[in-house]
């Protein structure tokens, strides 16, 4: 992680029982320099499962031989950035009395009496750090966006002791990429690999500067792959059990053939250093940034317009599925791509192209990594049968913006089904048209389980198990020819989610 930078530490979240959905991935495109040069970029040919790993002695692995070839290639980025000055300017923080830029000065009781602090002081510079390495000998290193974003000036400091002014070629806050140069010739670099060869319990390296110890060498394994976590972006990420600490942000993550298939971006803690989990970008997902950002100066993300979630057992369960796998979608942005190859909500993602879908976190980053205009084929479930549908894959800034509203709330009778836990009305013609949809119940109340999930006054319910909520006869009618559970599809501020709940039968 880079430093001092708090806001890139994960904080520990308390699980929530309905959680929307994760938004299939798409990045603004992002603007660099337009004078880029062709890079002689580092070899990334796949590794054959049957090749022996290099740095293996005996029962355990030795870690010396991959450091001494591949650690010079590993550098550390220095960053600074300059807050204060006039009111107005980045970074201008609130003087001693909490005014702030652009307080009205006539509440302010001290007017004429005191200085304001805030209206003029001397501008303050920050340092960061992270790390980087080499992918060309003539200069080019990837790193994280998060560590250069923003600043004044970037720094490169070499394991010979050489420093040299970088400059950003460009960045992808999405992803969390960026492409750096420095101006030298015949430097070492890494060799790249592939991320998808990785197996779950493979040893990994990392090597980078936490808190500006530089070249710091740090092991442990592959704990999970295709880690979707919170927050606007396609990543799908590597965890590892790899102590990653501030400033190890932007280093490599090797395996044991001594190939880059990783960058160290963030972590999971509630004290701010390492805990156990640490996540990293896959090296794929760089190497097409880097591709985009030497070919066209900016990056465009795929994108077709949808929510999703994942798919849990109890979630199978009510759509029918044979088990846990798939991307359940969850809503569908009318006019997107999407919409256009008639995906529908409650339709469960099982391949996207050749590739089967076992986390809906693979969905957006496989979206995400082609290119706008591409064609894909998703293969969907619905009404229990398997279907194809072709997409032409959209980009992220084309997609119109997703469904918003709140309900009203007029006088209708609302009535309970304690099988559900709800008390439920029908939407009004106008909550209908604000909502745009057809049908569909407003929650005034929920008890049991419903509360349990985490249902609550005011959202709407649309679908059960597929079937449009029309009326409380069609929401009575689903729940009598279901077993144990049934799946509600649920919009609360404009986002919809499936939750699962469990139906209470009567004794007897």
């Amino acid at each position: 992680m880079s430093t001092p930078n708090p806001q890139l530490r994960m904080r520990a979240l308390g699980a929530l029982a309905l959680g929307f959905g994760l938004a299939l991935a798409g990045c603004d495109r992002v603007e660099a320099p337009a004078q880029t040069k062709p890079v002689r970029a580092a070899s990334r040919d796949a590794v054959p499962a049957t090749r022996p790993t290099p740095y293996v002695r005996g029962s355990l692995p030795d870690f010396s031989a991959l450091v001494e070839s591949q650690g010079d290639a590993v550098v550390n980025i220095q960053t600074t950035r300059t807050y204060g000055g006039r009111d107005g300017e980045r970074g201008d923080a609130p003087d001693f009395f909490g005014n702030g830029p652009g307080d009205d000065e006539e509440s302010d009781p001290f007017r004429g009496l005191l200085p304001r602090f805030g209206q003029q002081h001397p501008p303050v510079p920050q340092q960061g750090a992270g790390s980087g390495f080499i992918i060309s000998a003539d200069g080019y290193v990837l790193t994280n966006a998060h560590v250069v974003d923003g600043s004044d000036t970037v720094t490169v400091k070499l394991t010979d002791r050489r420093e040299f002014r970088a400059k950003v070629v460009g960045s992808d806050k999405r992803t969390d990429v960026a492409l750096i140069k420095i101006d030298a010739k015949d430097l070492p670099v890494v060799r790249l690999g592939s991320s998808s060869g990785l197996r779950v319990g493979e040893w990994v390296v990392a090597i980078g500067a936490p808190f500006g110890f530089e070249n710091s060498v740090t092991a442990g394994i592959v704990s999970a792959k295709a880690r979707a976590l919170s927050g606007d972006t396609p990543v799908s990420f590597l965890q590892t059990d790899v102590a990653v600490n501030p400033g190890n942000s932007g280093g490599p993550l090797f395996n044991l053939n001594g190939e880059v298939v990783g960058i160290n971006s963030q972590i999971f803690s509630r004290s701010g250093g390492y805990q156990g989990i640490s996540f990293a970008i896959p090296i794929d997902v760089a190497v097409n940034v880097r591709d985009q950002l030497l070919e066209t100066g900016r990056v465009s993300h795929g994108r077709i317009g949808a929510v999703i979630q994942q798919v849990t057992q109890e979630l199978a369960d009510s759509f029918g599925l044979a088990g846990p796998d798939g991307a359940l979608v969850a809503q569908v942005v009318p006019g997107s791509a999407a919409d256009k190859a008639g995906l529908k909500e409650g339709d469960v993602i099982l391949r996207v192209g050749d590739v089967v879908i076992r986390e809906s976190g693979q969905v957006p980053a496989i979206v995400s990594a082609m290119r706008p205009g591409m064609k894909t084929t998703l293969t969907v479930q619905r009404d229990g049968a398997s279907r194809e549908l072709d997409v032409v894959i959209g980009a992220a800034e084309d997609e119109p913006p997703a469904l918003a509203g709140r309900a009203a709330q007029p006088d209708q009778p609302a009535q309970v089904d304690e099988r559900l836990g709800l008390r439920l009305r029908p939407l009004t013609a106008l909550e209908a048209s604000r909502l745009d949809v057809e049908g569909g119940m407003r929650i005034e109340n929920a008890d049991g389980n419903a509360q349990a999930a985490g249902l609550r006054r005011g959202d709407i319910l649309l679908r059960i198990n597929g079937v449009p909520a029309l009326d409380m006869a069609a929401v009575q009618g689903e729940i009598a020819d279901s077993e144990d559970h049934v799946a509600l599809l649920i919009e609360r501020d404009g986002q919809r989610n499936f939750v699962p709940l469990r139906v209470t039968r009567a004794k007897g």
